[in-house]
């Protein structure tokens, strides 16, 4: 499936309900996308750092987070490429762990928001051309076993991964304003 010719319902609403399985996949990607963009647009710098409870997680942290974990999984682990992509290319995470969770309040909304749209179209682009392969088609880096694992693979760990955040942000921006619902409505703008 290309950049082209992705059925922009399958980004709307989820995956078909009759799809190949990359459509089936890619629909459950962009729906979790989708509703994560909804819980963190049109956020002011206060809403995007506060947080909730004991916790230290604002929705600007989760931003950059998933901005990280786009580039790690759908750049560097696909494609691989040598390291990661600005701003994370000159991040020591070793010494650093927490680095983009700890950085995101220093960082605009419009800025977050930017740096996480750059990285889902990059990432939207890389499984274009990995899926150009077919369903069956492999990372080009190897995981610690040896082997690269199948795209799929990496497209359902950064499934969880949205799944996870969203709920996450799901509280948050609840408590930020009152927002609450399943799914982002499809009169409004998300990426």
């Amino acid at each position: 499936m290309t950049a082209a010719s992705r059925d922009l319902t399958a980004v709307l609403t989820g995956p078909p309900q009759d799809g190949s399985e990359i459509e089936t996949l890619v629909g459950a990607l962009e729906r979790n996308r989708r509703t994560f963009a909804w819980k963190c647009g049109g956020l002011d710098a206060a809403a995007m750092r506060q947080t909730l409870g004991a916790s230290t997680m604002t929705l600007g942290g989760l931003l950059k987070h998933l901005a990280l974990v786009e580039d790690e999984y759908l750049t560097r682990q696909l494609t691989d490429a040598p390291g990661l992509s600005a701003p994370f290319d000159d991040v020591d995470f070793d010494a650093d762990p927490d680095w983009e969770w700890r950085t995101a309040s220093d960082d605009s909304p419009e800025e977050l928001v930017a740096l996480w749209e750059a990285c889902v179209a990059r990432s939207r682009r890389n499984l274009d051309g990995a899926y150009a392969a077919g369903p069956d088609a492999h990372s080009r880096t190897a995981w610690s076993d040896g082997h690269p694992p199948r795209v799929r693979r990496l497209v359902v760990d950064l499934v969880e991964e949205y799944a996870r955040h969203t709920g996450h942000a799901d509280l948050l921006r609840e408590s930020v304003d009152g927002l609450v619902g399943e799914g982002a409505p499809l009169d409004e703008p998300t990426t």
